[in-house]
């Protein structure tokens, strides 16, 4: 995917319940009666994300030294009044990108802080938000869209599907916080007293049906690591500020709730130790990639033979929880399991910890996932953690929340009235076509590699050409067929085969692009082609500089440290010969010490390539792919790409790498700064900026760079 995860998650925001593992190699769609009600999928290679941001007044700076010296002309042009596109959209893009350039940087030196220096120095993080960027404009402006179509009474000759008619009813109860004071906490007390068990199987295991990473065409059963409270392991390794935080957000909550608070300090002790032990054994997202075929393939009634444990039943646990959804396993139901060591680690510290110790972790969890729909008592209490966690300072409009709350609960339902009020399907058209050039481009470069053998290289090729891809929304969306809007929200079919043709798991109502490798599928939602990333009437440069970089972004996740493991049919089976691999780990070797060496100065850090080492992969390859792509058109049709106005100077294929570097102009706050560098697969936006760039011997060319000038490597990493 191409943008960041969560590192904590609660359910109004806009991240998935599961991406602090997030695993990038499937997509889950987990039984609804298992997790809640309208709980619709878990989209592990994309899905959640938590976006870059900056701190107002610094800049984050790589290990590299920046210098405020002025444009090298020698790389710029002037044309024509009559070459100047003044399009009511070219007007705009020249604005934001006037606005946004410091032409008192040098593009060689500090590519990032030449394209986002200004608007870096204009731009305010809002106070209910950790960060603000490029893909927080879209969302936010996806967020007042989604409010305006929940809150918008239908028109009075319109038989709408019962999943809309639900999202609205949930909407409105959302917003209704007079009725949430009023009610209090009895429901979640009710909740608590009857239905617990339904709701927190992903505490210590997460358990579900998906596909079969070792025969596509299946949907089996699932059970891999659960998740933890702080999302992952490095925040329990130390005593810090965020830990503090932490078990004050446990103390207020258990004494607002508690009847008797004698107990609470040593309980609160004991929920921290217990959840800290359990982090102690949880695979990072680096980990989980680094395993090939890590995962164990079964039987339900080989399972207890497979984990060879007595100190947990597995095998009943799956049978309870699968009568929940009103399923009956069977013995020949096939089951994979992730994360073995963990789940076997963990069950052992499960049987030896107190009851009263699991009750209360549970319960806190329950609740800790639900604040955000209790009354407003309990939310002061979630702010107060998020200020220390992320340096927010507000909480979003009750409007925004529940507008979110419910688009990521029943985005298809959602993603119907949006993209009949706000899409343009023309769009659609534009996008496949800019796909068959950048996937003819990334197979232009497959023949090109030097350190794949033959064999590899075929079947490399092979994947290449079998990427399915779906742009936009399915066409249902559009159409009057209510029924499949309504079956998109039943349980995922346990023993019947995937459907190739379905659209997937991901809503068109969401600012963010996917690679299934189970099904070798890119996704580009309707939410994603918007400025700056795509329009129908910008010039081609903006555009492959934009939504084409991410779809290049997309196909090289079939071909990264991830990816790379699944063949053309989305089967987890080695396909490429061992001196090919090794070539790889060789190459992909160079990027990760590429951006283990880059420094964060804004917080003193190091940035960690171990950890975000496929998503930079995806980073460089897909710049190279739309580039080559838009060289193509650009060959093929000549003069028709007019400059901006007053930016003339600048080429076209300078403003495709301005334009790219744009889309990722950040100011963070100093504490989402931390949590994104300790959590998230992606590197920060400067990174993602200055990282392929200085990888690339075009954008040299194109800006007359040097290699060993600051935004030039000498020794330029390139695996794809």
């Amino acid at each position: 995917m191409i943008i960041e995860c969560a590192m904590f998650q609660q359910s109004s925001s806009n991240f998935d319940s599961s991406p602090s593992k997030s695993r990038s190699t499937t997509v889950t769609k987990v039984l609804g009666a298992l997790l809640g009600i309208f709980i619709i999928t878990t989209v592990v290679l994309g899905t959640v994300y938590g976006l870059e941001k900056a701190k107002k007044g610094s800049t984050v700076v790589s290990s590299t030294t920046t210098t405020a010296t002025p444009l090298t002309t020698t790389t710029t042009t002037t044309t024509g009044d009559q070459d100047i596109c003044l399009t009511p959209y070219c007007v705009k893009a020249a604005d934001y990108l006037i606005e946004s350039i410091d032409e008192t940087v040098e593009p060689c030196e500090d590519f990032f802080n030449f394209v986002c220096g200004t608007w870096i120095k204009n731009t305010r993080i809002p106070d209910d938000a950790g960060a603000q960027n490029t893909f927080n404009l879209l969302r936010a402006q996806l967020d007042s869209n989604i409010v305006d179509i929940l809150s918008s009474p239908p028109a009075n000759d319109t038989n709408e599907p019962m999943a809309v008619v639900n999202a609205r009813l949930l909407y409105k109860s959302c917003i209704d916080e007079a009725g949430i004071e009023a009610d209090g906490i009895e429901p979640m007390f009710s909740l608590i007293d009857t239905d617990l068990r339904k709701y927190n199987n992903n505490l210590f295991y997460r358990i579900g049906t998906s596909t079969d990473e070792k025969n596509s065409t299946s949907n089996d059963i699932e059970i891999g690591q659960g998740d933890l409270g702080l999302g992952t392991r490095d925040y329990y390794n130390s005593e810090t500020n965020i830990t503090v935080a932490y078990r004050r957000f446990i103390r207020d909550l258990a004494t607002a709730l508690a009847n008797n608070p004698s107990w609470i300090d040593n309980d609160v002790k004991d929920i921290f130790e217990f959840e800290k032990t359990i982090s102690e054994y949880h695979w990072t997202s680096a980990e989980q990639r680094a395993r090939d075929n890590e995962t164990v393939r079964t039987t339900i009634g080989d399972l207890a033979l497979t984990l060879n444990t007595t100190s947990f039943n597995f095998t009943d646990y799956l049978h309870q929880a699968y009568l929940l959804g009103n399923v009956t396993l069977v013995d020949d139901d096939i089951i994979f399991v992730r994360e073995l060591e963990y789940l076997l680690d963990v069950s052992a510290i499960v049987s030896q910890t107190p009851p009263r110790t699991l009750q209360n972790y549970m319960i806190w969890r329950f609740v800790m996932n639900r604040v955000s729909n209790m009354p407003q008592q309990f939310r002061i209490f979630r702010d107060r953690f998020e200020r220390v966690l992320r340096g927010t300072s507000a909480e979003s409009p009750r409007t925004i929340l529940c507008g979110g709350y419910v688009n990521n609960n029943m985005g298809f339902a959602v993603s119907k009235l949006y993209i009949k009020r706000y899409f343009d399907a023309n769009a659609r058209n534009q996008s496949f076509d800019m796909i068959d050039n950048i996937q003819a481009a990334f197979i232009d470069m497959l023949h090109q590699t030097t350190w794949m053998d033959a064999e590899s290289m075929t079947k490399a090729i092979e994947k290449a050409k079998a990427i399915d891809r779906r742009i936009g929304y399915p066409d249902y969306l559009s159409s009057d067929n209510n029924t499949k809007l309504d079956e998109d929200y039943a349980e995922v079919p346990l023993r019947k085969p995937v459907d190739r043709n379905a659209w997937g798991d991901t809503a068109p109502s969401i600012v963010n692009a996917f690679y299934d490798p189970s099904r070798n599928q890119i996704t580009f939602p309707a939410g994603i082609l918007q400025k700056s990333f795509f329009d129908k009437d910008a010039p081609k440069y903006l555009n492959y500089g934009g939504i084409g970089v991410v779809i290049g972004h997309e196909i090289t996740h079939g071909f990264d440290d991830m990816g790379r493991q699944f063949d053309k049919d989305g089967n987890r089976i080695p396909w490429w010969s061992d001196a090919t691999i090794q070539n790889f780990i060789n190459r992909k070797t160079c990027i990760v010490e590429q951006y283990s060496n880059y420094t964060i100065a804004q917080i003193g850090m190091k940035a960690n390539g171990f950890q975000t080492q496929g998503e930079d992969i995806a980073d460089n390859g897909g710049l190279r792919e739309a580039f080559f792509a838009y060289q193509k058109w650009a060959k093929e049709n000549p003069n028709l790409d007019k400059r901006l106005p007053g930016l003339q100077k600048y080429t076209p294929e300078q403003m495709y790498f301005i334009n790219y570097a744009h889309t990722w102009c950040t100011k963070m706050t100093n504490e989402y700064a931390l949590s994104r560098l300790r959590t998230d697969e992606h590197s920060l936006g400067q990174l993602r900026v200055i990282g392929p760039t200085s990888n690339f011997n075009e954008f040299d060319r194109a800006f007359g760079c040097t290699p060993g000038q600051g935004n030039s490597r000498k020794n330029k990493c390139i695996v794809w």
